[in-house]
């Protein structure tokens, strides 16, 4: 905590990981329990703000579809302004700061002011929700290599995927993994298609991932968005677009494993 005559304040941009607690960094919660003040999202864990000192305050400046509390350029103020006050704020972001979590705008806002700014990398939603499933986003014999994208443009919801995007899927060399993929969902899967994606594309959304509501649902690329409505998915959710996503990926696997490792004994 900051005592009078510390040193000028400073940022630390803090990301929370997927939703649960337990996947926080200890090196985040080594920051959060020197912290003046918590600039919090809304999608962090809960039971991190509740174990707080109660000294610390936390000013919620979450975003939800279609409601931001604050705009980006007045969250930049105000950890700037705190922290040139002289207290140790602690920017608490859900995921990883720098996986579409504007991250860098606030490194650069709090750099321009002259405040020091250190980065915690967290567990990202788009590697710890498939990885929670069950589904692996590079797996041997199968791809090598993912790609992640946001299923929002700066416009808001368009067409979200670029040529890159739609060749990983058309050509199969790459996983595609959406974020904040849910209202996109039509028209990514259309997109698709009409590029030559085959319709038996498996696809894995999982909702809510690593919380204990978590919910997985597996489809074919051309039923995606009609079951995705049906079953109604909800943000936040993680799309996976790839042979990856098959149902059975692990269970072949393994028996193939099983029989070589016969074969070789």
């Amino acid at each position: 905590m900051t005592t009078p005559g510390a040193a000028p304040g400073r940022v630390t941009l803090v990301g929370a990981g997927p939703g649960a607690a337990d996947l926080l960094t200890y090196r985040a919660w080594r920051a959060l329990t020197t912290a003046d003040v918590v600039v919090t999202d809304r999608l962090v864990p809960r039971e991190v703000l509740d174990d707080l000192d109660p000294g610390v305050e936390v000013v919620d400046v979450g975003k939800t579809p279609g409601r931001h509390t604050l705009p980006q350029q007045e969250i930049d103020a105000l950890i700037v302004a705190r922290a040139l006050a002289g207290e140790h704020v602690v920017r608490l972001k859900g995921g990883d700061p720098f996986v579409f979590g504007r991250g860098g705008e606030e490194v650069a806002a709090c750099r321009a002011a002259g405040v020091p700014v250190e980065v915690v990398p967290g567990v990202s939603s788009a590697l710890a929700a498939p990885a929670l499933a069950g589904v692996p986003l590079t797996h041997r014999g199968t791809t090598t290599a993912f790609h992640v994208v946001t299923g929002h443009t700066r416009e808001g919801v368009g067409d979200v995927l670029d040529d890159v995007s739609v060749a990983c899927v058309t050509s199969r060399a790459a996983t595609l993994v959406v974020l904040m993929g849910v209202a996109a969902l039509p028209g990514i899967v259309a997109r698709l298609l009409d590029a030559g994606a085959a319709p038996g594309t498996p696809v894995a959304i999982v909702e809510r991932g690593s919380l204990p509501d978590q919910r997985v649902t597996r489809v074919a690329l051309d039923l995606a968005a009609k079951r995705a409505e049906e079953v109604g998915v909800r943000a936040p959710a993680v799309v996976v677009i790839g042979d990856v996503a098959h149902e059975e990926l692990l269970e072949v696997a393994g028996v193939a494993g099983e029989a070589a490792g016969r074969a070789g004994g």
